[in-house]
């Protein structure tokens, strides 16, 4: 197929994106420069390389139906490991331009070129995981450059002062489908993703954590209330995943539906054990508040005794916390149920 066509210039870029010299500088002072910020300047606009990432990209996962001139005899093995985590720590930790720790790495894994009837565009697959150690659960997100640049705009409106060293690729009228380019944006994204994570008013920015997920989330709540579970279900995990690296463990309004998805669709497709497992972290969060107001609160508690008694769980805790709610004088009786609330829930930027 057109769209999947051999990406051997890509890799060789890469091989350049990467270079030997990434190691520990001999004696004090900054790393040496590596080579690629000449050959990101132009797209990238003095992007840092001290913020870089990684690029790792399958021969398969760039296509494009406009190669203006690329060499399709480059053969170039793409290596399938990431450099990320310890040369990402070296090179911050010897930086002396900056010394925000980064806690996030983004890694650009796929680029795809997509056509449909009117438009021609790139979906990037890009992976969040924690840096400074093995992630055994990795998540992702997949998104246009168009995604990204909403993104960035808007930080900008809300935050000019911390976003004022915050570079991007800018837009480019030709060659935007060549591997050279998709290869250039790729790291770009990266460099710019794990920027402002760096920053924690950026960080925990409603709209920052609400690009990764929001729309991810409303599309599995619309599966869910059609019954669609086992389309759901990997949505709701690859959430739950993202919120866990983006969010702090709070019992915002996201983080609960979240959990109301997973408790659902666990229950729906008679995964008792995993639906236990994700009703009694949400109780868990719940209790530090323990607010009779929440819509949350006593439907997790029923599910979770419930579902506690099925797989024979201790339930006791959520029992006596239904109990005090009751002698309190508050109804439980005609209690929505979890699916309930979830179906009805509106999701917006408010985490």
């Amino acid at each position: 197929m057109e769209q999947k066509k051999s990406t051997k210039m890509a890799a060789k870029l890469l091989q350049r994106l990467r270079p030997a010299t990434l190691k520990e500088p001999q004696g004090p002072g900054p790393p040496e420069e590596p080579p690629e910020i000449a050959e990101l300047v132009d797209d990238t606009e003095g992007i840092s390389v001290r913020l870089s990432g990684t690029l790792s990209l399958s021969e398969d996962s760039l296509g494009s139906e406009e190669s203006d001139g690329t060499d399709n005899n480059l053969v170039e093995e793409l290596n399938q490991g990431t450099l990320l985590t310890q040369q990402l720590r070296e090179m911050w930790s010897n930086s002396q331009r900056r010394t925000k720790p980064i806690k996030l790495t983004f890694e650009v894994t796929e680029a795809n070129v997509v056509r449909d009837v009117h438009t021609k565009y790139v979906v990037y697959t890009i992976f969040v995981l924690q840096s400074g150690k093995f992630d055994p659960s990795p998540a992702y997100i997949s998104c246009r450059y168009s995604d990204l640049e909403r993104l960035k705009r808007r930080l900008r409106t809300l935050y000019p002062d911390e976003m004022s060293d915050v570079s991007f690729p800018r837009k480019r009228l030709h060659r935007n489908f060549t591997s050279e380019t998709i290869a250039k944006r790729s790291r770009a994204f990266e460099q710019f993703l794990c920027h402002v994570s760096s920053m924690p008013s950026l960080r925990w920015s409603p709209h920052f954590v609400g690009f990764f997920y929001l729309k991810e989330t409303q599309k599995a709540q619309q599966l869910t209330r059609t019954g669609l579970y086992n389309i759901a279900l990997p949505l709701w995990t690859n959430i739950w995943r993202l919120q866990d690296k983006l969010c702090p463990l709070e019992p915002s309004t996201h983080r609960l539906l979240v959990l109301a998805g997973l408790v659902a669709c666990h229950q729906e497709m008679d995964t008792l054990v995993e639906a236990q497992m994700y009703s009694e972290q949400a109780v868990g969060l719940l209790k530090e508040v323990m607010d009779a107001n929440c819509p949350w609160l006593m439907p997790f508690l029923n599910a979770h005794i419930q579902l506690s008694w099925r797989v024979g769980k201790d339930k006791r805790d959520s029992e006596a916390a239904l109990q005090k709610l009751q002698e309190a004088g508050h109804t439980t009786q005609n209690v929505p149920s979890l699916k309930e609330v979830l179906v009805r829930e509106t999701v917006n930027l408010s985490v």
